[in-house]
C-alpha cells in the first residue's frame, strides 16, 4: 500500500505545474485607498492563479479548501468570515472543519454552504470555472514554489477578504522572524541534509520553498545533485541517498507513515548513515512541514535547533 504522504507529494508535484502554468503575479491590486482607520473599500481586484477575480464585497461566508491557506485566513484575522473547511484543515484547531474535499471537489456540496468566496490551491475538477457558472468568487492560490510566492499569495488573501493591514503584518512578522533565526544559528559547516516526503522516498530540492528554509541555515541538500530533480520534488532511490550519507535527516512522514530513527535504520543499506549513526535524525511535524503559510517559521526553529545540536558536535 503506498502511504498517504506519496498521495500527497504527488498533488504537491501537480499544485506546483499548475502554479507555473498561471501564476506570474500574485500582486493584489486593491480600489482606490481609504483612510486607514477605515474599512478597506470593495470592490478589490487580486491577481492569483486564475488571473484576476474582482471580489465586489468583503466575503463574510469564505470557504478554504486548502489546509495552507486555512491557517492563513486565522492568522490574518478573517476566521471569523470562515464558515467551512475542507477536511485536510486541522489547525487552528477553531477552523470550521467539514467533510468538503479540495482533492474530490464536491460541487453541489460547496454550493449548499452558500459561499460568498472559495478559496483553492489546486484547479482539481475545474472547480474554478464550475463555480464561476454559478458567480461564486474562487481565488486560486497554487502551492508556493518560493517563499515570495508564499508572502505573496498571504497578501492576495489579507486583500481579498478585507484584512490587508493584519496580513502585512504576518508577512513582516515572518520575514523578521526567519531573519532572526538565521543571524543567531551557527553556520552549518559542510553540512549536508536530507528531507524526506515519505518512503518512496520523495525529497525536496533547495529550489522549494521548504528548501529555501534549509539554505538559511548553510545546509547542503543531498537531493540537488539527483537526476531528475522533478520540478523541484524528486524521487530518490534508497542508493542515492545511502551513498550520499547526509549528515542530518529530516522526516516529514512521521504521523502519517511511523518513520522514525529506528524504521531508517531497517532499510537495506542505511544501518551505517552518518545521521542515524550519531542520531541526527529530526522528526518533524508532518503538517508543519508541508504547508506554505505562516507556521513556515515553526519548521525553521526545528532546523535551526537541529543544525545548533549538530555544530555542537
Amino acid at each position: 500500500m503506498r502511504p498517504v504522504r506519496t498521495a500527497f507529494a504527488g498533488a504537491l508535484l501537480g499544485t506546483l505545474v499548475l502554479a507555473g502554468c498561471g501564476q506570474t503575479s500574485t500582486t493584489a491590486t486593491p480600489a482606490p485607498a481609504t483612510p486607514a482607520a477605515t474599512t478597506p473599500a470593495f470592490p478589490v481586484t487580486v491577481e492569483a492563479g486564475n488571473g484576476k477575480v474582482t471580489i465586489a464585497k468583503k466575503p463574510e461566508r469564505i470557504i478554504s479548501l486548502s489546509a495552507t491557506h486555512t491557517e492563513t485566513l486565522f492568522a490574518i484575522g478573517a476566521g471569523p468570515q470562515v464558515i467551512a473547511v475542507d477536511d485536510r484543515s486541522n489547525f487552528p484547531a477553531e477552523a470550521p472543519k467539514t467533510d468538503l474535499s479540495g482533492f474530490k471537489p464536491n460541487i453541489e456540496a460547496i454550493i449548499a454552504h452558500k459561499p460568498d468566496l472559495v478559496v483553492v490551491s489546486d484547479d482539481i475538477d475545474k472547480i474554478v470555472a464550475e463555480l464561476g457558472k454559478v458567480n461564486v468568487p474562487v481565488l486560486w492560490e497554487p502551492a508556493a514554489t518560493d517563499l515570495d510566492e508564499a508572502y505573496d499569495e498571504i497578501a492576495d488573501l489579507g486583500a481579498a477578504t478585507g484584512n490587508q493591514t493584519k496580513a502585512g503584518e504576518v508577512v513582516t512578522g515572518m520575514k523578521t522572524s526567519l531573519d532572526k533565526l538565521a543571524a543567531e544559528a551557527p553556520k552549518a559547516k559542510n553540512l549536508t541534509y536530507y528531507h524526506e516526503l515519505d518512503q518512496t522516498p520523495y525529497a525536496v530540492t533547495s529550489k522549494t520553498f521548504i528548501g529555501q528554509l534549509y539554505g538559511i541555515f548553510g545546509l547542503t541538500n543531498i537531493a540537488d545533485k539527483a537526476p531528475d530533480a522533478a520540478g523541484g520534488y524528486p524521487k530518490l532511490s534508497a542508493e542515492f541517498v545511502a551513498q550520499a550519507d547526509p549528515d542530518l535527516i529530516f522526516l516529514a512522514d512521521v504521523k502519517c507513515c511511523q518513520q522514525n530513527k529506528d524504521a531508517l535504520a531497517k532499510r537495506p543499506g542505511w544501518k551505517g548513515l552518518a545521521a542515524i549513526k550519531d542520531d541526527q535524525v529530526v522528526e518533524l511535524d508532518d503538517d508543519i512541514a508541508s504547508r506554505w503559510g505562516p507556521r513556515v517559521v515553526d519548521l525553521a526553529q526545528t532546523i535551526g535547533a537541529a543544525v545548533s545540536k549538530a555544530a555542537a558536535r
